[in-house]
């Protein structure tokens, strides 16, 4: 599932904003399933792959260590981090504006 966005990742030398919430989420995700591969009764190829999505989110993580972020950018979530403050401050623009025509 994450296979696109490391390729997006790689391409645009640039990773999207991710909150911490989110990533403390994803890595939980990881390690539950690890767990589960071991506590229950499955075949090998599935316990591989289990590890294969472990690799995956380890080269996530070098991305995000070697890579800049680009907070403009939408992650898999749809969530961009400067969409927000960007309408902040222009409902504080407006604001001040609106002051200064009373004014």
């Amino acid at each position: 599932m994450m296979c696109p966005q490391l390729f997006i990742n790689y391409k645009l030398k640039s990773v999207a904003h991710l909150p911490w919430r989110q990533m403390t989420y994803k890595f939980l995700n990881t390690i539950i399933d690890d767990l589960f591969a071991f506590v229950i009764k499955m075949p090998t190829l599935h316990r591989l792959s289990v590890f294969r999505d472990d690799l995956i989110f380890l080269i996530y993580l070098y991305q995000r260590w070697v890579y800049p972020v680009d907070k403009k950018r939408v992650n898999e979530f749809g969530f961009a981090a400067e969409d927000d403050q960007a309408s902040t401050s222009t409902d504080v623009a407006e604001q001040t504006e609106d002051e200064k025509k009373t004014n």
